[in-house]
């Protein structure tokens, strides 16, 4: 397609402003709308693996994403007295690196600024108010006042994602695991140059992940109540109840733990649009179409794979529809494969009973799983 698009991107995390960034490249317009005044406030840090490093490369971002954070290349797997059990080195997709930790924050400041720098209009604290699809084009108008006419509205608007409301009510609502995620930043330890995992007979695991020179964090996953929330002053008490059956490098992390506001906790839920992903010239993509759980530490690499193969799809095909039919068939099987073994993992580390299906999936493992994902997407 040569023909300039005018695109609105609905989100501005990490897949939509890749999309932002990947499409003003190729000379479109684009608005993204982000509900948010400013994109610090985004949790605790991420590991980039290194299918998606490879789309940071393609949108121009792969150097300052590797400058913010730490590139790593062994997963080390410890017993819950943190003896070493196994260490793994990490496959690469070419010659992009193995992986990179990275704290949000600072991978949100590199993707805002490769957005702008390429043109990309970035409007915060808004969102959409209305929006009309006539099968010619769309016709939106911002909360901020701010009204315009696009041939194509793209839904990064995360898990609980309005667009998606907009299109299939309440369908697909987010789907509760069952199980929560445990998360505080720490200094990183000298010796943690790559993710440490723990694990075990415990029905729980944890790791530490270098995010930059200076910082780790501190994850784990457990069973709770879909109500339960941390006591603000006793966060960190909690935590380490939790993890008390953890010795070696968890446990030294976790006797630095002594601020409970710096425990960051979030349920794990799933999100899977069995319809369509595209109505006409409104799309979902990331977790608003297919949110999976962490434990292939994938989420985020699904979201910027969906964002560049849309910008590739809309160079190649001639018309928007042709486009997201395109974009669909080739991200839908690969996304719904990491959002099965995914939730399979979490099932096997936790003690749950899985499914026969969830069994074949498992036979993949985690290693084999990063050989497959960084085959072409």
């Amino acid at each position: 397609m040569t023909t300039p698009l005018r695109v609105l991107v609905h989100g501005g995390g990490i897949g939509g402003l890749t999309l932002a960034t990947a499409l003003a490249r190729r000379g479109h317009h684009v608005d993204v709308a982000e509900l948010r005044e400013q994109l610090e406030a985004l949790g605790v840090g991420i590991i980039q693996p290194s299918n998606a490093l490879h789309v940071m490369r393609e949108i121009g971002a792969l150097d300052d994403c590797l400058a913010a954070g730490f590139e790593w290349e062994v997963l080390t797997v410890c017993d819950p007295a943190g003896a070493t059990l196994a260490a793994i080195p990490q496959p690469r997709m070419g010659d992009t690196p193995a992986a990179n930790g990275i704290p949000r924050p600072a991978l949100a400041r590199v993707l805002a600024d490769a957005a702008t720098k390429a043109g990309a209009i970035v409007r915060f604290g808004t969102t959409i108010a209305s929006v009309a699809d006539d099968g010619e084009g769309v016709d939106v108008t911002l909360t901020d006042g701010h009204a315009g006419r696009y041939d194509l509205v793209v839904g990064f608007d995360g898990i609980g994602s309005p667009l998606r409301r907009h299109l299939y009510g309440d369908a697909y609502a987010p789907e509760y695991t069952g199980f929560a995620n445990w998360r505080v930043t720490l200094p990183r330890s000298p010796e943690v140059r790559g993710v440490v995992m723990s694990t075990g007979n415990l029905k729980a695991k944890a790791l530490l992940t270098p995010i930059s020179a200076d910082l780790m964090y501190l994850g784990s996953v457990f069973a709770e109540a879909e109500d339960f929330r941390p006591d603000p002053e006793h966060a960190h008490e909690q935590l380490r109840e939790r993890l008390a059956g953890f010795g070696g490098p968890i446990a030294e992390a976790l006797a630095q733990v002594t601020d409970p506001a710096a425990v960051v906790y979030s349920r794990i839920s799933q999100v899977t649009v069995e319809q369509p992903w595209h109505v006409g010239r409104i799309v979902l993509a990331g977790d608003a179409a297919h949110a999976s759980t962490p434990h292939l530490a994938q989420g985020a690499a699904m979201a910027v794979e969906d964002a560049l193969v849309l910008a590739q799809s809309l160079d190649a095909a001639d018309g928007v529809p042709a486009a997201l039919t395109a974009w669909e068939e080739r991200r839908r099987p690969r996304a719904m494969w990491v959002q099965a073994l995914s939730r399979a993992v979490l099932k096997q580390e936790t003690g749950t009973p899985t499914t026969a299906e969830e069994d074949e999936l498992l036979k993949v493992g985690i290693p084999g799983a990063a050989h497959v994902l960084v085959q072409p997407y």
